[in-house]
């Protein structure tokens, strides 16, 4: 007998033979045969199993339920949306929103779309964080607002809060300006 390593075959989606796919709930057969390059899965859909010629090569054979794989869990935060967002907040410039700025950066960063590069000192002692990001080298240069713990689950609320509904008005931005206004300088 040959030697041959353990091999996982995966379930096929679809018959063998008449390339159907397989739906959810549906019954189908797999059988497992040895030939020339090993072993061989084939699953096929009940009525074209019934049309198979017997084989000598059959080293087993079931019958089993399809379950259809789950969706794609979504993605907890799409990145287009983080960095979107934490770029919009650095066109804006300004105080206000340093905090948020900061854990918009921690968080592409954790997803490794950010990498730190440097980190500098400025005269009143915050420390500036620069980064790079991975695909396009562009630099983003954040001011670490040394938050205290106590203050983070408040400033991560205020993230999601822009990030389910966008860039909070500019002062000074009429309160009837539609989302798709904000961030727009005045014309």
């Amino acid at each position: 007998m040959r030697d041959q390593g353990w091999d996982i075959k995966e379930r096929g989606h679809a018959c063998q033979a008449c390339q159907a796919p397989f739906a959810d709930g549906q019954t189908y057969v797999s059988r497992l045969t040895f030939g020339e390059a090993g072993y061989e899965r084939g699953d096929y859909c009940v009525g074209c199993w019934s049309k198979l010629e017997p084989s000598d090569r059959v080293v087993s054979l079931w019958k089993s339920v399809y379950e259809a794989p789950p969706p794609p869990a979504p993605e907890p935060l799409p990145r287009e949306t983080a960095e979107s967002l934490l770029r919009g907040l650095i066109a804006r410039g300004g105080e206000s929103h340093v905090n948020s700025m900061y854990i918009l950066a921690l968080m592409l960063e954790r997803r490794r779309l950010l990498i730190e590069k440097e980190t500098r000192t400025r005269p009143d002692g915050r420390p500036v964080r620069v980064y790079e990001h991975r695909k396009t080298g562009d630099t983003f240069i954040i001011v670490d607002p040394l938050l205290d713990l106590r203050q983070v689950e408040h400033v991560q609320q205020e993230v999601m809060a822009m990030l389910q509904h966008g860039l909070p008005p500019e002062p000074g931005t009429p309160a009837d300006a539609g989302p798709e206004d904000h961030g727009r300088p005045p014309a």
